[in-house]
């Protein structure tokens, strides 16, 4: 892992700490983080997050510091629902949490409320 890589996945880590045990997954060019059994964040090699988010609020979503489109390389845009935050709009502990919340809150609506 890159030193931006790994100052995020702790980070991470920290903040999902009080919620339901994570499982670690090397994927989607980074260290992702499962929650029952559903990928909700990953912290990728340049320090940016990778985050699942409700398509209903994507839109809403890209308006934020550092949002954009995720992509899985050139020209290979990812739908809806996935969003890359710049490692920039992620350096302090409000803004991560505030994007770790948006994952959490998608993954309690397609795991049927679960914690």
């Amino acid at each position: 892992m890159t030193p931006e890589q790994t100052v995020l996945v702790e980070r991470v880590r920290a903040l999902l700490a009080h919620g339901p045990m994570p499982r670690e997954v090397a994927m989607f060019g980074g260290r992702s983080f499962m929650v029952n059994e559903r990928m909700v964040l990953a912290a990728r090699k340049g320090g940016d997050l990778l985050v699942r988010v409700d398509a209903d609020r994507y839109e809403e979503l890209l308006d934020r510091p550092g949002a954009a489109q995720a992509s899985m390389g050139p020209q290979r845009d990812m739908g809806p629902g996935w969003i890359e935050v710049a490692a920039h709009a992620v350096n302090d502990d409000e803004h991560l949490s505030f994007w770790v919340g948006v994952a959490l809150e998608h993954n309690r609506a397609v795991t049927g409320g679960r914690p």
